[in-house]
């Protein structure tokens, strides 16, 4: 289905994040920008759909992680109630599941918080006009790396490794990257260390990861180890 694009003289844009410091830079930055305007900033998730409502943004700039509800769920809200507002996600945080959940909300386009603001200005004009972005250190993290629209943006595409694990294989792996040890993981999860050894190699496998040390980094580096 195709995309409204955006009917406002400028593009409107509500910045989310709780990042004050962010917020007042992006605001000083589009205000640069002749085609743009800020109509809202919010620190947390709770006050966005009222502010969608009342604001009618073209553009939300959403953070991932912060105070208030589930944010693939409230970007799927806000365009689900608001057919002519597209939402980008703004973010330190670029992980697989990360990437594949918020492609399953339908957003517009993700950008790291790393890349340059330039890039983030010409995302937010492309998510106005119905088109799909995404930044440089995403598209250098997804596979394929030149990916041109939200179509081919696809967990298979982007070889969402974490997919590939069943729920009981994700805590193992959450465990894993916490510091416990078999024994201690296998206490937690009423199982015997040999069923353990054996989800870890299958996990292993299945990551194409071949060491321990490398396979903690990966749970920390994918947000899995965050108590």
């Amino acid at each position: 289905m195709a995309i409204k694009p955006s009917h406002h003289e400028t593009t409107r844009v509500l910045c989310v994040d709780d990042h004050r410091l962010l917020i007042e830079g992006l605001k000083i930055r589009i205000a640069a920008e002749p085609d743009m305007e800020v109509v809202g900033t919010l620190s947390d998730g709770d006050g966005v759909l009222g502010a969608v409502a009342r604001l009618e943004p073209d553009v939300v700039l959403l953070d991932v992680e912060m105070p208030g509800p589930d944010p693939f769920e409230l970007a799927s809200e806000i365009m689900r109630l608001h057919r002519g507002t597209q939402v980008l996600f703004l973010t330190a945080h670029v992980r697989d599941h990360y990437l594949t959940a918020a492609f399953k909300a339908g957003v517009s386009g993700y950008f790291s918080k790393s890349d340059d603001i330039a890039e983030v200005i010409e995302g937010i004009r492309r998510a106005a006009r119905g088109e799909f972005t995404l930044g440089s250190s995403v598209s250098e993290r997804a596979r394929p790396r030149r990916l041109r629209s939200r179509e081919r943006f696809t967990a298979a595409s982007m070889g969402s490794k974490i997919e590939s694990l069943t729920d009981r294989e994700q805590e193992i792996l959450r465990l894993i990257g916490r510091g416990l040890s078999r024994a201690e993981i296998a206490q937690s999860l009423s199982r015997s260390p040999k069923t353990i050894d054996g989800h870890r190699e299958r996990i292993m496998d299945k990551l194409d990861i071949h060491t321990s040390p490398e396979l903690v980094r990966f749970a920390i580096r994918e947000g899995l180890a965050e108590v």
